[in-house]
């Protein structure tokens, strides 16, 4: 209470002082450190328990590990997750999207920590996950709590959940323009100066965050020794459209396998069985182990007999089409071994399996041309590594812009923009011809929950049915006589009576201008009947439906009022008048600055 008192007051005199932008610009340095931090904490944890287990024993006992600590990691973490947190946190992307849309940007304290802590014993044990997605939540929620400290209004905890995101973002990878484009390419927060100055701020500041605590340590990063070929250009384009189909594998198979997973409610059942099945993988193929990033620093130093260091297949690296095919097969089980990690309880995201998956398909597409043509090509496989890395970025998360400069940052240059541009665009336009929504936007999409950077769909989507029923139409009995009706409609102000039976069940409706010339022949009162008149309306509102639903019926119905029915029994009427009213008020809202 005491703690409750000194914030109020810091508040008031914050209100009375302080000028708001000023504020705004604090809390994103202090967001920005927070979140660089939470980064740095998790990244070396992750780190940390990850090569004590490599380093544990000798490869041939190591081999045999593999099998059972992703179970380990998983169990750990569906029993926190169970009975310590008691909540959903998986999904950390698409969870902020969802606060954004759908819970007025307030994301719950306990993500401030849950996904670090869940993610650890993930990602450390061996999972085949990566660590962005859960300090991404982390980053957000930061931002959120942090805002609603200060009783900030929605628009305000938006663009402080920016700010988490960014820091945390830019923390990861030490990279900044990363974390500044990701807001606004992947959140969809609408790109104004009032925004991007705090964001900027927020992003350089995790950068120094973890830079000052981690210098290079566990840092994923590589200098370009060869330089772009002009010539090369149709081999980045092929690369594209590759890039392109195998995001689409990933996306659908990945939801795919997470549908397999819901339909079991059994967690412990879904643990034994799916981490049972990620030791299997790993133990033919560690490279499945962890996010991978080790993999991709042997491939991109070209040190790549190591990927086959630690597996009983090492015989496979003898032969180089052997080896391409071994790469093959990581690329395709990449995708399954993640899913199935947090399918089966694990905490973690898709940015690192889509480096990965988009690395090794970058080095394998490279080395088959090479192997195919030896006399008069020789591609410089490490470009092409990193260049798939960000045509498979692309094509998952439908981000270019993120992906291109996430790998100009990593190597220190902008060597490969010509060609990162070039697979990137590729990618996208492969991949859209299928999928219209990245693999975060997929599922709020389906719902009807995904915002927006149109302003009209952002305001959309915080209207509720709820909040624009009207009540106060006289409902007519369906056994009712004309007589009775007339009576009704002279204490009525509407013109639509909802006709009802006796448990409220909805029956039709009965317009004014239908019984407006019987309504002053007396004679006719006791012989016709309101279901003479009654008509069924073309569509109906449920409570559930999404605003953008409701404007859509309106529009295919051409009424002017829709009755909300739920469980068939009659609540009111929506009008889309009452709805064009709310709408301009909450459009000034969001357009003021």
């Amino acid at each position: 209470m005491r703690e409750l008192n000194f914030i109020r007051k810091i508040n008031i005199w914050r209100v009375k002082n302080v000028d708001e932008k000023k504020f705004i610009f604090f809390l994103s340095i202090l967001i920005g450190f927070i979140a660089g931090l939470a980064a740095v904490l998790l990244k070396t944890s992750v780190h940390y328990i990850e090569t004590f287990f490599r380093n544990y024993k000798n490869i041939q006992i190591q081999n045999e590990y593999y099998i059972i600590l992703p179970f380990i990691g998983i169990l750990i973490t569906v029993l926190f997750i169970r009975f310590f947190i008691k909540d959903d946190i998986s999904h950390g992307v698409t969870k902020i999207l969802y606060a954004i849309s759908r819970k007025n940007s307030k994301i719950k304290k306990h993500n401030t920590y849950s996904s670090i802590v869940s993610c650890s014993f993930t990602g450390g044990f061996g999972g085949s996950v990566g660590m962005e997605a859960p300090i991404l939540y982390t980053g957000a929620a930061i931002g959120s709590n942090v805002g609603a400290l200060f009783h900030l209004n929605y628009k305000t905890l938006t663009l402080l959940i920016g700010c988490g995101v960014a820091g945390a973002l830019s923390a990861i990878f030490k990279a900044p323009i990363t974390g500044l484009i990701f807001v606004f390419e992947v959140l969809m927060l609408d790109l104004t100066t009032a925004s991007l100055i705090p964001i900027l701020i927020s992003t350089v500041t995790g950068a120094i965050v973890s830079s000052l605590l981690l210098g290079k340590q566990i840092e994923f990063y590589f200098t370009i020794k060869d330089v772009f070929n002009f010539n090369n250009i149709p081999f980045y384009i092929l690369l594209g459209i590759v890039a392109g189909f195998i995001s689409l594998y990933f996306v659908r198979i990945s939801s795919w396998i997470e549908r397999i997973f819901k339909r079991d409610n059994n967690p412990f059942r879904k643990l034994i069985i799916g981490a049972l099945i990620l030791g299997c993988m790993i133990y033919f193929f560690p490279p499945l182990y962890g996010e991978g990033y080790s993999s991709m620093k042997s491939i991109l130093s070209g040190n790549t007999q190591e990927l086959l260091n630690h597996s009983i297949l090492v015989n496979w690296g003898n032969n180089s089409w052997g080896f391409l095919l071994f790469l093959t097969i990581l690329v395709f089980l990449k995708v399954i071994a993640m899913a199935i990690t947090t399918g089966s309880g694990g905490i973690g995201g898709v940015f690192a399996p889509s480096l990965f998956v988009g690395g090794v398909t970058g080095f394998a597409f490279a080395r088959v041309i090479n192997l195919t043509f030896p006399s008069w090509l020789n591609l410089t496989e490490s470009n092409f590594t990193l260049v798939g890395m960000a045509g498979i970025v692309t094509g998952v998360m439908q981000a270019p812009l993120t992906a291109i400069f996430l790998i100009a940052e990593i190597t220190g240059g902008y060597t490969l923009f010509i060609p990162l541009i070039i697979t990137s665009s590729i990618s996208y336009i492969t991949i859209h011809q299928f999928e219209k929504y990245s693999i975060y936007a997929k599922r709020l999409a389906e719902k009807g929950d995904l915002i927006a950077h149109d302003k009209d769909k952002v305001v959309l989507t915080h209207l509720k049915v709820e909040n624009v029923i009207e009540k106060n139409f006289i409902p007519v009995d369906v056994e009712a006589k004309l007589g009775d009706l007339v009576d009704i409609i002279a204490k009525s102000k509407r013109n639509i009576f909802p006709v009802i039976d006796n448990q409220y069940h909805f029956m039709g409706m009965i317009m004014l201008d239908d019984v407006r010339e019987v309504m002053f022949n007396k004679e006719d009162y006791n012989r016709l009947l309101v279901k003479d008149f009654m008509i069924q309306p073309p569509e109906h509102i449920t409570l559930s439906d999404h605003m953008e639903v409701v404007m859509n019926k309106f529009k295919t119905s051409g009424l002017w009022n829709l009755p909300v029915i739920e469980d068939n029994r009659y609540i009111g009427f929506v009008s889309r008048s009452m709805v064009f009213n709310i709408y301009r008020k909450k459009l000034i809202e969001f357009a003021e600055e």
